[in-house]
């Protein structure tokens, strides 16, 4: 082409058009000269050429012709507002609209899509509880117990480091632990304490590790209510739970971010996708533990039912709370059904004398 069709092609491509170079954001309005290449000219620039065969559609809304090019910075955009321009860009690009999606290309990715969507689903549900439950058991108990004093500095941390260890309460709930022990047949020490802490709950750590919270002493009313909560922390503690918990929670968490990917607003939909996934598996390790209490106690002739009772007292009712389906425990008033169907009149003897529960309640009397 000589320079007067050049000219000419410059001339009558001058129009609202605006590129985007790729490298920065700012909008450079520009005119455009359809010679061998599309020449994308910016006052006192050199040209920007783009191969015809190269540029392809881009996403726009109506109204606005917007195009990239395969050669040049990922970023880099034409914008044409002009249907005059437009018009003879389009009949020069002859495969402007190699990139667009067809109908069976569509549906193709719809469904590798949703084959990939179910098969994570399914890892999650089936094959994450059968890892937890196989791997749990080979973690080396050294290193379940690096993991376990890690939590354990971690709660009290926020908690407090008070514990409490009055010596006529420590001898009771040693007593107490030497009898729940050799009931639930643990073949691996258990380190416990009492923690100064208004907060009414107990809880297992890894490596053999049992918390109890002087909130839930302060409102427990009798020895057997007591025992049949620490019974339940001791079987996490036989079935490793803690440990299954954490590889399935970890294995969960992964691929729910794989799923949903790391974008704005995904946080939220992550960890509630999460917890919808994880709670039911939770519910099966905290009834598990219940049963696991439940033999305990019957094995030394006392009832179940006063851990029920106790955790109703703490609790309340929650099949109202709407909650429900998040809850990592069965609700409180299911398990209380469940221990008092399994009520019977005590046939061994108390697991504390009276004087023996007074100290243990007053155990948090003197503070270190």
């Amino acid at each position: 082409m000589d320079s007067t069709r050049q000219q000419g092609a410059a001339q009558e491509s001058n129009g609202a058009v605006i590129f985007f170079d790729g490298r920065s954001s700012r909008r450079r309005t520009v005119s455009l000269s359809f010679a061998d290449a599309l020449e994308i000219s910016e006052a006192a620039t050199a040209p920007v050429l783009w191969a015809y065969d190269d540029i392809r559609e881009a996403d726009h809304p109506q109204g606005l012709l917007r195009v990239r090019c395969l050669s040049a910075p990922p970023l880099a955009r034409l914008e044409i507002r002009n249907p005059t321009i437009a018009a003879k860009l389009v009949s020069r690009c002859t495969r402007l609209a190699d990139d667009r999606l067809d109908g069976r290309a569509l549906a193709r990715i719809v469904g590798w899509s949703l084959a990939a969507v179910i098969s994570i689903v399914a890892v999650i549900l089936f094959a994450i509880p059968l890892a937890a439950d196989r791997l749990a058991p080979l973690v080396p108990r050294a290193l379940e117990r690096r993991i376990g004093d890690a939590a354990e500095a971690q709660i009290k941390t926020i908690l407090g480091n008070t514990t409490c260890k009055t010596a006529a309460g420590q001898r009771a709930f040693d007593k107490l632990l030497r009898e729940l022990r050799q009931a639930a047949s643990l073949n691996t020490s258990v380190d416990s304490e009492v923690l100064s802490t208004s907060i009414p709950n107990a809880l297992a750590l890894p490596g053999g590790k049992v918390i109890l919270f002087s909130g839930l002493l302060d409102k427990a009313n009798s020895p057997d209510e007591i025992a049949g909560v620490l019974a339940h922390e001791f079987g996490h503690l036989k079935r490793r739970d803690t440990m299954r918990n954490l590889i399935h929670d970890s294995g969960t968490s992964f691929l729910v971010g794989l799923l949903f990917g790391d974008v704005t607003g995904a946080g939220a939909l992550v960890f509630a996708s999460r917890t919808l996934l994880t709670s039911s598996y939770s519910r099966d390790v905290e009834q598990n533990a219940d049963t696991f209490s439940m033999d305990v106690m019957q094995k030394l002739g006392r009832s179940p039912k006063p851990m029920g009772e106790l955790l109703f007292r703490v609790t309340g009712k929650q099949g109202d709370s709407g909650l429900s389906i998040i809850a990592s425990h069965p609700l409180t008033e299911d398990r209380l059904k469940r221990m008092s169907s399994a009520d019977r009149p005590p046939s061994g003897a108390p697991l504390l004398s009276p004087t023996e529960w007074t100290q243990l309640k007053a155990i948090c009397g003197a503070k270190s």
